[in-house]
């Protein structure tokens, strides 16, 4: 099964994450990630989190499994994380969540079926946690925050993708500080066909106004 865009689900996984995110100082991308990882009906949400990072993407993502009706797992790599993760999450409203602690790139070795991945370029294990991700039969999207930075240290997704992994289609985002996301399919087949039109994501920047239309 293909990967499919929903635009009204991601349009109400958008605006919601915009309400539960206001407080936050990490604007567009927990929006934008949440619209995308709804839109494309992702019922496995898998992400990786240490203890004082930001935790908007992380609410934005809970949002989008509740419209997807799908789960969302956050690897921490120790206790301190996972209590610190519970303790915002709580803060910020979501009651459930799905926490495993450990090392990035065994645990996610471990989940099966993963449709949709974020990881951060400032962990030090995202590479890893790329490569040993076990994705959905019918292909995935990968995304990964503070891009600008391992993008100046020549990140390509074909370097840290398992050689059995073919990237149908990759764009870097001005959001935040860089989204470098991948649509990528698996068993030699692609996600999303090559052929088919980019989709569309308006975002309005919360602080400036400015309006930015994405395609992915």
């Amino acid at each position: 099964m293909k990967l499919v865009w929903c635009p009204d689900m991601a349009s109400k996984a958008y605006i919601d994450t915009v309400k539960s995110c206001q407080n936050f100082k990490e604007p567009g991308v927990p929006e934008l990630l949440s619209a995308m990882a709804a839109g494309w009906n992702s019922k496995l949400i898998v992400e990786c989190w240490s203890h004082g990072g930001p935790i908007a993407t992380s609410v934005g993502l809970a949002v989008a499994a509740s419209h997807t009706s799908g789960r969302h797992v956050c690897i921490v790599p120790d206790e301190p994380s996972r209590a610190g993760y519970i303790q915002a999450m709580r803060e910020a409203g979501i009651s459930q969540t799905n926490v495993v602690v450990g090392d990035g790139g065994r645990l996610v070795a471990e989940i099966s079926g993963v449709d949709f991945l974020v990881v951060d370029s400032k962990c030090e294990d995202f590479a890893s946690v790329l490569r040993r991700a076990r994705l959905s039969h019918g292909g995935a999207v990968l995304a990964c925050k503070n891009a600008c930075d391992s993008r100046r240290s020549g990140f390509r997704w074909n370097w840290v993708l398992d050689r059995g992994t073919r990237v149908a289609r990759s764009v870097f985002l001005p959001v935040g500080k860089g989204l470098d996301i991948a649509h990528v399919g698996t068993n030699g087949g692609d996600a999303i066909s090559k052929k088919a039109p980019g989709r569309w994501i308006r975002h309005i920047d919360p602080r400036s106004g400015e309006e930015h239309i994405f395609r992915v």
